[in-house]
């Protein structure tokens, strides 16, 4: 079967939930027989065509602007699809893409569509975004071919809403990293942030407010913790937000940028806590990524954050400062202990891409 996907910024080490769902994705199905064709934004990625553990990656022009820039590229690439790869099935990922569901199916296209959150729902966005966003997730369900979904709870209130499409709405998670598994010595942290094991608080995602990292800032700076905080990660693009973040870097607040590789293994394996405060997610990958490394965790109680399923104590109010500096304060009387096999069996890649491929195979 031939794949062709749409809607993601690039792999591999593209930042980004999407692109990590898909770096780990789509090398498993071509392992599995599949043929997988990528089309990457040009902003992202280096090279015009390159592959990456068997799967084919094209670079497909676009502008890097934070509203136009995936409209633009996904109506672009399933045109580019169309006349240069002549895909079995067009594979598009979020909702926003998949606005253009219909474009593809009138194309001659197979369509599936991975819904990896309700981004409706972010602040960033004005009402017509809003808009546009919730049309895309029900031409979506409508039209495309299979739907899958990576949150639990999403997946059932969608099924509720679109009772006449319920059989094309699949629960499909995120996975774990199994390369965070192992051991890894505290020799891999950044030497430049002097830091030491399992003193430090860490979260890692984009500089964009449905994170809610000017929360875990301010409840840090309310609480009375000895720890440091490191925030991991950079945005897409400067705007007041992400600068007004950088502003509050201090000795004990540290912005490390992008990290990958052993280094963001070490990072989240000697962490004293992980702290996901999003208002927004779909499955949150980071958090998977942090429990993989046997981090234990501190959770927004969002829906998709309580999908995962973590202990009691691990969750607090959304966007409650005092609840989130009272856990900080009081980290080490918590009972946040996770049994990694089962979260290892839950939220494994292997299965999570034989049941894509599967569902994918099997579409009408």
């Amino acid at each position: 079967m031939k794949i062709c996907a749409i809607g993601l910024r690039g792999i591999p080490d593209v930042m980004g939930g999407i692109e990590s769902h898909c770096q780990q994705l789509y090398p498993r199905m071509v392992k599995a027989g599949a043929s997988v064709t990528v089309i990457a934004r040009s902003p992202y990625v280096k090279e015009k065509k390159y592959s990456y553990e068997g799967v084919d990656v094209v670079s497909v022009w676009t502008i890097k602007h934070k509203f136009l820039e995936t409209f633009l590229h996904t109506f672009i690439s399933i045109i580019y699809a169309r006349i240069f790869i002549n895909p079995d099935v067009i594979h598009l990922h979020a909702i926003g893409p998949a606005l253009f569901t219909p474009f593809a199916r009138l194309l001659g296209m197979k369509a599936v569509v991975t819904h990896h959150g309700a981004d409706y729902d972010r602040q960033k966005w004005n009402s017509f975004a809003k808009g546009l966003l919730k049309t895309g997730e029900r031409w979506g369900i409508k039209c495309a071919n299979r739907m899958f979904v990576v949150g639990k709870s999403l997946t059932q209130k969608l099924q509720k809403e679109y009772s006449k499409q319920s059989d094309k709405i699949v629960y499909v998670p995120n996975g774990m990293l199994p390369s965070f598994t192992g051991d890894i010595s505290s020799e891999f942290l950044p030497k430049e942030l002097g830091l030491t094991p399992g003193k430090y608080i860490l979260t890692v995602g984009r500089l964009v407010p449905e994170k809610g990292f000017h929360d875990l800032v301010e409840a840090y700076s309310q609480s009375n913790t000895n720890l440091k905080l490191v925030v991991v990660g950079s945005a897409d693009h400067k705007d007041e937000y992400s600068e007004s973040l950088l502003k509050q870097q201090s000795e004990n607040i540290i912005f490390a940028g992008r990290r990958s590789g052993n280094e963001l293994h070490a990072l989240y394996k000697h962490a004293r806590v992980f702290v996901l405060p999003s208002y927004h997610e779909g499955l949150p990958i980071v958090a998977l990524e942090a429990i993989s490394a046997g981090a234990e965790v501190l959770l927004s109680d969002i829906s998709p954050n309580l999908d995962i399923e973590a202990p009691k104590d691990s969750y607090f109010p959304v966007g409650n400062l005092s609840s989130l500096s009272q856990k900080l304060s009081c980290i080490n009387s918590l009972e946040l202990d996770i049994d990694r096999e089962i979260f290892l069996s839950n939220f494994n890649w292997d299965k999570i891409a034989a049941s894509t491929l599967k569902f994918t195979e099997t579409i009408n």
